[in-house]
């Protein structure tokens, strides 16, 4: 079972961190069909590159670079979304609430960059 804690890390950097973390934990308890080593891989990729794109938004040389990362973190939180979304409905997960926490993380975490990006042009 994944253990998503609900005291969720202020920093964004380990809050990212913890969710890429938590997705990783979550895949290795699906069912291994065809269809959710697919879609599990896409998930562990979007799901590490919303940490990745915010550590690479911070180190940013340009207010235009720091943008355009902040979108990709955004983008790939939104991503994580579809994916978990796809193998929720697409299986008889005994942990599908812990598919839904991930769901509602990687929305926060759309929600915080969309602010972020809004608040930053």
């Amino acid at each position: 079972m994944t253990k998503f804690q609900n005291s969720k890390p202020y920093d964004l950097e380990e809050r990212t961190f913890q969710f890429a973390k938590a997705v990783r934990i979550f895949i290795k308890t699906l069912p291994k069909t065809i269809a959710n080593i697919d879609d599990g891989k896409q998930l562990v990729r979007a799901s590490g590159s919303v940490g990745a794109n915010y550590i690479e938004a911070n180190e940013s040389l340009s207010k235009k670079d720091f943008l355009l990362r902040m979108k990709i973190s955004r983008k790939e939180a939104k991503e994580s979304v579809y994916w978990l979304r796809l193998i929720h409905e697409t299986n008889n997960l005994m942990n599908g609430n812990d598919a839904q926490r991930l769901m509602q993380e990687a929305i926060e975490l759309k929600k915080i960059f969309s602010s972020i990006v809004e608040k930053s042009k």
